[in-house]
């Protein structure tokens, strides 16, 4: 049986750019994409925490240690600059890979620098 998991997330990301008149995708800082371990040209979710827009694009790479986050093309109706994003990339495990499966997650601060990593989501409390 295969299951689809919860690959990677870069978590309230800043959006830096918002590209209408581009050919589409999400363009994310190529340090960030590295140490979250997500792929140029992968699908990913894009989930708004500002006005709860979800959409799914795919990966480009931004420049190195620039701190961009860039919704182009329709997606750009979606999000503006400064809008706070969660975005997710998921893959598909068998029983035999997820029995050591972690997600990796990056966090960001205000600017889209790295606050911390981690590969637990702590459980939620009533």
């Amino acid at each position: 049986m295969q299951s689809t998991m919860l690959k990677a997330k870069i978590h309230q990301a800043r959006v830096t750019q918002a590209v209408l008149n581009y050919e589409g995708s999400c363009a994310i800082d190529g340090k960030l994409l590295e140490l979250a371990g997500m792929r140029e040209f992968e699908q990913i979710q894009i989930y708004n925490m500002e006005n709860g827009a979800r959409f799914t694009t795919y990966v480009i790479r931004g420049e190195d240690n620039s701190g961009i986050i860039s919704v182009n093309g329709a997606a750009a109706r979606l999000a503006q600059v400064g809008d706070r994003l969660i975005i997710c990339a998921y893959s598909t495990y068998d029983e035999k890979e997820l029995a050591h499966f972690k997600p990796k997650m990056v966090y960001t601060n205000a600017d889209n620098t790295v606050s911390h990593t981690s590969f637990d989501i702590p459980v939620q409390v009533a």
